[in-house]
Order: structure tokens, then C-alpha cells, then sequence
């Protein structure tokens, strides 16, 4: 695999190791998002280079999503088209991650795609470098050039070595970052394949999370997302270990980071230490994300999500208690099986009632091995699903618009994220989009106040508080 260039100096031959490339799609959730940052991050320890253009690299990996056919379909989809280099070029290393692959062994996946050579765990790239070791990719030195390291014994890289370093193009560049702190999921609710896929909750422990979190900050990250599937059900795994209140405690201790959010929660685990500590701690913003899924008893029973529809408005109404200025943002999923005209309009009336800051809408997708696609039956149509998808959309916009009048003339604190089309990009405490002009100075990576002059649905715009 090793590539050289061989070029005449005088009267003898010298040779410079050229870097291979790596590319990387993502499809699917913020988690897949940092398992992607983290498989480069290994890659580039090996030397590898990134590249936007996977017809140009040498290593080429699709990071998948499964929890709807949508996404399963289009990394599918993208393999198949790429089938093609593999044929033109066989040194290619074609790699699939993610919930695509899962926690198994997937023989299915390797009968049916023979041309992919590596299949990584969700969170687990060990697979991919063990294969570029084998086959004589070099280890940097901290030299320019890079020495082969082979190593007897399995490494396992699922995020437990506390040196992580985010690849060239984002290092001093990357303003917000996310941060596993719980991988899988014990709640098994009918509808979902995570816990198939990527197993069980494993809570990272405190000093291996607070020294990714400082590693990120050493190299320029402002703000840091804690995620896990359930998020708030940090800890449980884990004799006598600290839960979520408690982490967020020790994380808000380090320096140089400015921001912290977490998602997403489960409302059962929804409760007042953590509502709390999130009032009572500066860095943390007001943001939270707790999804409803149904507005009607009986599907979240069939759901088996664990609560009511009273229970989850009294939750919001603690949660507006206990936060001031909080923003709330849930999950929707329609045309569940067996669900009815009226239990949907049930749907739409609590999310017209709550009128909460973000709604996630997703029509249902039946999943393999899930209790759900197992035991009910998809009955809802198709152009059913997009119906009702659609008219909680337009409600939602409708929310989110009003929600957002009343930041005319206010000024936000912003955190600014880069530039997009002459324009500074951020987001305030609450998570709301804002864009701004200003060409006097660099304002990336900076907390910007900004005065609102225009407002929409999705975001906002403003000016420079002087």
C-alpha cells in the first residue's frame, strides 16, 4: 500500500513517501458524526490525507444509518456506484461503519458486497487500521516521513485512548465538536434498531470523557455536545459512577470551553438534578432536546416508550419551571402501525399546544429484528405518512415563527460557528440559528452580540451590538 516517488538528485536516487488520501461520507446521526471524526483521526495517525473526492483516495469509507430505510438506501445506493473503482483500481481499501455493519459479524454484508475489505463497528475503526497495518501503511513519527509499526497484539480504538486529534482540516478550524459519552441503548423501544446495531449502554468513564473534551478545546473547539443515545441515562451501567448532573459539573471546570449541550434525553430519565444543574451552570446552554414520538397513549404504549401524554406536558412545564429562556426540542414519529386519523390529530394537538422550539419528523419505517416490524403490521400508507408529515411540518413553522418574533430588537449572544455566502453563521444559547454581516473583523470561534432585526422560522438575522 505504501506509495513512493522516485526522482534523481545529482547522481543519486533518493525517495519521499507520499501520503495516501482518505475520504469519508457520513450518513445519519451527530454519533455517526463523531465516530467519522474519530475514524480520521486514526487514519491520519497512519499518514493519511483527507480528501473531499473519493475518486481521488486510497481509502475510501462510508459511515451508515439504518434507523430509516431513507438513509440505509442512499448509503446502499453510493457503495454500488463506487463498485466501479474498486474494478479500475484493486489497491483501493473500500470500508462500510456504522449501524449498517452493527456489533455482529455481518456475513450477510460480506456475501453481498465482496469488494468492501473492511466492515467497522459502530464506533470502532480497529478494524480498518489493523488492515492498513497489514498491508504496510506507515505510522507517524512526528517525522516527515512515516516508519511502518507493526504491533503483536489487538489495539482497540473505540475511543479509549485520551490523545485524540482532530484531523488537518478541522484542527483551529472546528468551533463545535461532539463527544460520546454513552454508546448503545438498554430501552429497546418497538420501533427502533439501535440497540440491535450498536448493543448495549456502555458509559466512557469520566477521565477518558473530560480528557477528549480538553484535547478538543487545546486544539480550538469553543463548544461541545455530550451525546448518547439516551444521554441522560449516563452512568447507569456503571457501579457507583456519577451520572449526567455530575459530569456536566466536572466538564464545566475546564478551561477555555464555553459551551456545553447534551442530547438526546428520554423523558423518564428527565429529572429535577438535571434540570437544575443545567439552570444553575453558566457554560450549559438552555437546549433541551426530549422527544415525544406520539401524541396519543396508545401508540406510545405500543411504543413502549414508558409514559403518557400527561406526563410528558407536565415535563415540559418543569422543564420551563426550573430553566429560564429554555428551549425545547422534540421528535415525532407518524404513521406508526395501527395509527388513526384521530390518533394523529392527538400528534398535532399537543405539539400545537406545547409549541415547542424544534420538532424532528419522521414518518415510520419498519426495522429488521425490531418488535414493531415483527409483530405489527405497516397499515398506514405511505401518502398517508407524508400527509400528516407534511401538516405537522406547516404547524411547526408556523410555532417557530411566532417563537421567534418576539427576539426583534433583542441582542443574542452568539457563538459564531464560520462564514457561508459573505455572512457570519451561529447559534444562540437556545440553539437558534443567527446570521450576521460584519467585514471589520474575524469573528469564528467568538461569542458575537448580536441585535435581531429579522426573523423567520428557521433563523434570524441581525448587526453587531455596539
Amino acid at each position: 500500500m505504501a506509495k513512493y516517488d522516485y526522482f534523481a538528485n545529482g547522481t543519486r536516487f533518493e525517495y519521499k513517501l507520499v501520503r495516501m488520501k482518505y475520504h469519508i461520507t457520513t450518513y445519519g446521526c451527530q454519533m455517526n458524526t463523531a465516530d467519522s471524526q474519530r475514524l480520521a483521526s486514526e487514519l491520519e495517525k497512519l499518514g493519511l490525507n483527507a480528501t473531499p473526492d473519493a475518486e481521488s483516495a486510497d481509502v475510501v469509507v462510508l459511515n451508515t444509518c439504518v434507523v430509516r430505510q431513507g438513509p440505509e438506501d442512499k448509503a446502499v445506493s453510493r457503495l454500488l456506484s463506487l463498485k466501479p473503482l474498486k474494478q479500475k483500481n484493486p489497491e483501493i481499501v473500500f470500508g462500510v461503519m456504522g449501524c449498517m455493519v452493527g456489533v455482529r459479524d455481518p456475513k450477510p454484508l460480506r456475501a453481498r458486497f465482496p469488494f468492501v475489505d473492511a466492515f467497522l463497528a459502530p464506533s470502532d475503526p480497529s478494524a480498518l487500521v489493523k488492515l492498513l497495518q497489514e498491508r504496510g501503511v506507515q505510522a507517524e513519527t512526528g517525522r516527515d516521513d512515516y516508519w511502518l509499526e507493526r504491533d503483536a497484539t489487538e489495539t482497540r480504538y473505540a475511543l479509549q485512548d485520551a490523545d485524540f486529534i482532530l484531523p488537518a482540516h478541522e484542527r483551529g478550524q472546528l468551533v463545535s465538536a461532539h463527544v460520546p459519552i454513552i454508546f448503545g441503548c438498554n430501552h429497546v423501544c418497538t420501533f427502533c434498531i439501535i440497540p440491535y446495531r450498536r448493543g448495549r449502554e456502555r458509559s466512557r468513564s469520566v477521565g477518558e470523557i473530560t480528557a477528549h473534551v480538553r484535547s478538543l478545546v487545546d486544539q480550538g473547539v469553543k463548544e461541545i455536545t455530550l451525546l448518547g443515545q439516551i444521554v441522560d441515562r449516563y452512568g447507569y451501567d456503571l457501579p457507583d459512577a456519577p451520572r449526567l448532573p455530575e459530569l456536566l459539573r466536572v466538564i464545566h471546570s475546564i478551561d477555555g470551553l464555553e459551551r456545553i449541550r447534551f442530547l438526546t434525553s428520554h423523558p423518564n430519565y428527565m429529572n429535577d438534578e438535571l434540570l437544575d444543574t443545567v439552570a444553575e451552570l453558566p457554560k450549559v446552554m438552555e437546549h433541551i432536546e426530549v422527544p415525544i414520538q406520539a401524541g396519543d397513549n396508545e401508540i406510545l404504549k405500543s411504543m413502549k416508550r414508558g409514559y403518557t401524554v400527561d406526563d410528558y406536558r407536565l415535563l415540559i412545564a418543569n422543564i420551563r419551571r426550573r430553566i429560564p429562556n429554555v428551549s425545547i426540542a422534540t421528535d415525532i414519529i407518524v404513521g406508526f402501525p395501527g395509527e388513526t386519523e384521530q390518533q394523529f390529530q392527538g400528534t398535532y394537538d399537543i405539539l400545537e399546544e406545547l409549541k415547542l422550539d424544534v420538532a424532528h419528523l419522521a414518518m415510520y419505517s419498519p426495522r429488521p429484528n425490531t418488535a414493531s416490524a415483527s409483530r405489527l403490521t405497516d397499515d398506514v400508507p405511505h401518502e398517508e405518512k407524508e400527509r400528516r408529515r407534511v401538516a405537522l411540518d406547516e404547524l411547526q413553522s408556523e410555532v417557530v415563527a411566532k417563537l421567534n418574533e418576539k427576539f426583534l430588537g433583542q441582542t443574542l449572544e452568539v457563538l459564531v460557528e464560520d462564514k457561508v455566502k459573505g455572512r457570519w453563521k451561529g447559534r444562540t444559547r437556545n440553539n437558534r440559528l443567527v446570521f450576521f454581516q460584519d467585514d471589520t473583523r474575524e469573528w469564528q470561534g467568538k461569542l458575537a452580540n448580536v441585535k435581531i432585526n429579522w426573523t423567520g422560522p428557521w433563523s434570524m438575522i441581525g448587526d453587531v451590538a455596539i
